[in-house]
């Protein structure tokens, strides 16, 4: 997602802007802020519950995120492929992310609404995913949600048993608190 946004707006890894990128009309403050030293941030928060995907990310593109818009858990553990260990896990850390919340949204200065990535199969992006929804709802119930949402494929067979139940709990929350939900195609991605 955030390769292919600085790719669009031609913005290098780094965050510095390419110079083919200094003419246009490109609205880059839409997903991007600039920081103090002229380069690119991206305005996301990167939130896990276990530190391998967003370890790999933050190494891989090291100069492009606010490290202060990085959350993983300080158990380590994840939530084991299960809706309910996600959503409880988020309950516990709630304030910590609200915070992180709250400060980029009164960094912006005309915030529209929110975007949110995640799937809905395992237990961090499903129970995660749904008490974050909620929370961004009821904090901020006059800006829009819209989530790119990673379905799990029906017609082959998965390794995580729960994932009906995850797919199942996590769509009444979609249901009830997004305003547009993009489905997304596991197999497909």
């Amino acid at each position: 997602f955030w390769k292919q946004l600085c790719l669009e707006h031609g913005i290098d890894h780094s965050g510095m802007l390419e110079s083919f990128a200094t003419q246009g009309t490109d609205r880059k403050d839409v997903f991007f802020y600039q920081a103090d030293d002229e380069h690119y941030v991206p305005r996301a928060l990167l939130l896990d519950l276990e530190p391998r995907v967003l370890t790999n990310l933050t190494t891989e593109l090291p100069k492009l995120f606010n490290p202060e818009n990085v959350f993983i858990s300080k158990e380590g553990g994840g939530a084991g492929n299960n809706w309910a260990v996600g959503y409880e896990s988020a309950e516990k850390v709630q304030e910590e992310i609200m915070e992180m919340i709250d400060r980029e949204a009164d960094g912006s200065e005309s915030l529209e609404g929110f975007v949110l990535c995640h799937s809905i199969a395992g237990g961090t992006g499903s129970g995660m995913g749904s008490y974050l929804l909620e929370r961004l709802n009821d904090h901020f119930p006059k800006k829009l949600i819209q989530t790119y949402s990673v379905f799990p494929n029906q017609t082959e067979h998965s390794d995580v048993v729960v994932q009906p139940y995850n797919s199942i709990l996590t769509l009444k929350r979609l249901t009830l608190n997004a305003d547009a939900v993009v489905v997304l195609d596991n197999t497909a991605l």
